[in-house]
């Protein structure tokens, strides 16, 4: 069984001038279907074949590195779909209240996300997430993800260049302030929250 590319869940220029419809032809029409391709190619006639997203991720930690960077790229890219939107109203009901908890207003969540975006070196993304209850902003390096850990993941910003660089060239905090004021996909983060585990790639 093959994974798929999935389709963005919005048109290609919603959420310009945060992101343009040039950076997702790349990022999502070449990046995104490259690792794609590459984690097919891998699994195709071995005993990944036909198993989930998450369970190959798992499979391949520690033990198969390129399987691993190719199919944890294939579901951080499907989530980082899904984490963004072209407007929003902003968090409510459960999910507001634990942001108000851990973090103390909307506002403060904000904040923490920009700057552990901002300070974080290199390649990676950064992460809201549920570990136990407790809402948190995490990061992660590279290719790495928390798909297969413990803790939920509730929406992820893309922090390697090519999610920004053709719009903000190398001002990443631009791209940062751009994506968490206005295009983040609080309703996609209650679902994850609700739901309790974590989300499954489509396809």
């Amino acid at each position: 069984m093959a994974f798929d590319l999935i389709p963005l869940p919005f048109a290609d220029d919603a959420l310009d001038p945060a992101i343009s419809a040039e950076t997702f032809s790349y990022h999502h029409g070449k990046h995104h279907k490259a690792y794609v391709d590459k984690t097919n190619a891998a699994i195709e006639g071995t005993a990944h074949d036909g198993k989930s997203l998450i369970e190959v991720i798992s499979a391949a930690r520690g033990s198969d590195q390129g399987l691993f960077n190719n199919s944890a790229q294939t579901w951080n890219h499907g989530f980082y779909w899904h984490s963004l939107t072209p407007s929003t109203d902003g968090p409510s009901g459960d999910l507001k209240a634990k942001i108000d908890d851990a973090f103390g207003s909307l506002e403060e969540l904000k904040k923490t996300l920009k700057e552990k975006g901002a300070g974080h070196f290199a390649s990676g993304w950064v992460w809201l997430v549920d570990n136990g209850g407790k809402l948190e902003v995490v990061d992660s390096h590279d290719a790495d993800t928390i798909a297969d850990g413990d803790k939920n993941p509730l929406l992820v910003i893309d922090l390697w260049e090519h999610a920004y660089y053709l719009d903000h060239q190398n001002a990443r905090p631009s791209y940062l302030d751009a994506v968490v004021d206005n295009h983040l996909n609080w309703d996609f983060a209650a679902d994850n929250l609700a739901r309790g585990s974590t989300w499954a790639y489509p396809g």
